[in-house]
């Protein structure tokens, strides 16, 4: 109701500014104003007003008073809505809308693409392939024999820039060290792979596995009993990985 009524009170200043500037009385006033009765697409100020009283004889055109403002300079006046008299572009309007050409463009392209050879994969019924130099999952290796190949030289845990790598080590009867524990955590793994660059055995790798997604926090800390299950359970392809990448390592 409030807008209303300044839309109303808009239309009677218009009015009035008008006539004034024509140099005709305030009244009778036509009903309704006829520079009112256009759709509202902009706003100009009185500003207008002085600027048309400077040039020609003083009384602007109809369509320069369309553009004029009212008594203040904050009062908005009303721009006439443009209106489409040509033949051709009232039948192309009108033909669109009736036969819903955009909506027949977009279904064509719909058809188009429907027969054509899918771009996308059934996952998870479906995986791409995967590059040899993917750094997934970690694990730990072993020999043929089935003996460790970690030595605890401890590299990959000074390497590691997120510190997400725990060592513990002790020394065997045959002056050998092996690990008594090791510890990734994964939640603070970035994943750099600087952990199996460092090894100087392949002990430690990142596996093709990426789907190890977990409910809690504490699954993702794993420790060496993890880690070579991982290792067991993926040696066949971590094996091929490195064969085919170590012209480049």
């Amino acid at each position: 109701m409030y807008r209303l009524s300044r839309h109303v009170a808009s239309r009677g200043r218009v009015a009035i500014a008008t006539r004034l500037i024509r140099g005709e009385g305030l009244s009778p006033f036509p009903s309704p104003c006829p520079a009112a009765q256009v759709y509202s697409h902009g706003f100009h100020s009185n500003r207008h007003v002085a600027g048309a009283l400077q040039t020609g004889d003083g009384k602007p055109s109809d369509s320069e008073i369309q553009k004029m403002g009212g008594a203040s300079a904050n009062t908005p006046v009303h721009v006439p809505y443009e209106t489409y008299k040509d033949l051709s572009t009232v039948l192309d309007r009108n033909m669109n809308t009736l036969f819903m050409t955009e909506l027949m463009r977009g279904m064509s392209l719909t058809l188009k693409y429907f027969f054509e050879k899918k771009v996308t994969i059934n996952y998870p019924f479906e995986k791409g392939p995967l590059s040899p130099r993917f750094r997934g999952e970690h694990a730990l290796r072993r020999y043929p024999t089935g003996e460790e190949r970690c030595i605890a030289c401890k590299l990959c845990e000074a390497v590691c820039p997120a510190q997400a790598i725990t060592i513990e080590a002790e020394e065997r009867e045959d002056g050998s060290r092996r690990t008594t524990r090791y510890d990734i955590d994964m939640t603070k793994c970035i994943y750099c792979g600087f952990c199996q660059e460092a090894c100087p055995v392949d002990a430690i790798v990142e596996g093709p596995n990426f789907e190890f997604a977990t409910e809690t926090h504490e699954e993702l800390l794993y420790d060496k009993e993890k880690l070579l299950e991982n290792g067991d359970r993926w040696e066949t392809e971590i094996a091929g990985n490195l064969r085919a990448e170590r012209l480049y390592r």
